[in-house]
């Protein structure tokens, strides 16, 4: 059963999934893959997921593949979730979250970006980006987090390695901020990090590089961090 909910001049489509009244609204700014990962762990887990993308068509094709529940316009995504992610190029983040400033206002907006270049050096760290998101939109309450597995270990059944659950760290300046981040890192069987305020961010970001850039080169970046159990 499919029910066509208008929004100004946008077209919702929602479809009847059976979801758990208890899940949260969660909208997706993006078509990518990272949208469609993410989404798809969280619409597994029983929230109810909005696909919203400039490409109407394509929103749509991504809302289908995931099971999420309504696809619409970046507008739509913004509106409907009560923690909003951002999955576009870095690049493209800070002007589409300042257009939206206005609906994402009060939101939790989880910044999952990776503002990194290439260069002779390797991969090094552009200028921080949840700091440039918190500024461009001044009313939400932005949080970094998401950045550091590769898009294929979030479509993964309740990611563990080596038995251990997967660690997801944020960084968050909003108590409620934070807890909703925590929710839906739980949800999907892995265990919240939490790592400080969102000035600490840009250290997420650049463990990112480091461990991208080892990934790049054959390197393993999970062994530099050995269990506490096992150290001298």
């Amino acid at each position: 059963m499919t029910a066509i909910l208008p929004r100004g001049s946008d077209t919702i489509r929602c479809a009847s999934t059976g979801l758990p009244s208890a899940g949260m609204n969660v909208g997706i700014l993006g078509t990518g893959g990272m949208a469609a990962a993410l989404g798809g762990a969280w619409t597994r887990a029983g929230h109810r997921v909005l696909i919203g993308g400039r490409n109407h068509e394509r929103a749509k094709l991504t809302a289908e593949s995931i099971g999420a529940a309504a696809h619409g316009s970046l507008e739509d995504a913004a509106r409907h979730g009560d923690a909003v992610l951002v999955a576009v190029p870095a690049a493209a983040a800070p002007q589409l979250v300042s257009d939206l400033a206005g609906p994402l206002a009060g939101r939790t907006v989880i910044d999952c970006t990776n503002p990194i270049v290439a260069t002779s050096d390797g991969l090094l760290l552009d200028e921080p980006m949840a700091g440039r998101l918190a500024a461009a939109a001044g009313g939400a309450h932005v949080v970094k987090a998401f950045n550091l597995c590769h898009v294929s270990i979030w479509t993964l059944h309740r990611p563990a390695f080596e038995n251990v659950p997967l660690a997801v760290p944020y960084c968050a300046d909003h108590p409620a901020a934070a807890a909703v981040t925590e929710t839906l890192i739980s949800s999907i069987g892995c265990t919240p990090a939490a790592c400080g305020g969102l000035a600490r961010a840009a250290y997420l970001e650049a463990t990112a590089a480091l461990a991208i850039g080892l990934w790049w080169s054959g390197g393993q970046p999970r062994a530099m961090f050995p269990p506490m159990g096992q150290v001298a």
